[in-house]
């Protein structure tokens, strides 16, 4: 299990994802926007860090860990930014704490989403935010409810790839009213 994205609710997702990429050498790795039932919006970037490596080269750096199937993997985690309109999902979360928002969840890749829903569930780790994962070819995701230890929700992610599925954040976020 690995750390695969934290995501940041905020005010202005530009200027955020311009911190990060002058800061920290991110790089854009897709940008789009998510319109919810009330006519709301999000609008969301995320972003790569600058450490990703693939396996598909003859020369693998001293850093880059491989294997046979050629799969991508990188050092940090990549950085997930959304703002919304007053109103929406976004805007509301933003706007409860104080108009800066802060970091909404961490993303960790497993196995099986639903194997560790349900190991979770049975430890009492956590409550989740919906009865099942949501699915997208090559992604699966869900999200716990705020954790009664950390206070953090924890998203359970699998992945075949890269890059995110905007019906998936759509219902994530929705999944979190």
């Amino acid at each position: 299990m690995r750390l695969d994205h934290v995501a940041h609710r905020v005010s202005d997702r530009h200027k955020t994802a311009e911190f990060f990429i002058k800061a920290f050498g991110y790089r854009i790795q897709q940008e789009f926007e998510l319109k919810f039932e009330d006519g709301t919006c999000a609008n969301c970037i995320a972003l790569e860090p600058p450490e990703k490596l693939t396996t598909n080269t003859s020369v693998l750096l001293p850093w880059t860990i491989s294997d046979d199937f050629g799969t991508e993997y990188h050092m940090a985690p990549e950085i997930f930014v959304s703002d919304g309109e007053a109103g929406s999902i976004v805007g509301k979360w933003v706007a409860e704490r104080g108009g800066i928002g802060g970091i909404h969840h961490m993303a960790y890749q497993v196995n099986s989403v639903e194997d560790t829903m349900r190991e979770w569930q049975e430890k009492g780790y956590a409550e989740f935010s919906s009865d099942k994962p949501f699915t997208c070819p090559g992604l699966t995701q869900v999200f716990s409810k705020p954790s009664k230890l950390t206070g953090v929700i924890y998203e359970l992610i699998k992945r075949d790839g890269f890059g995110f599925c905007k019906d998936n954040v759509l219902k994530l976020m929705k999944s979190t009213i």
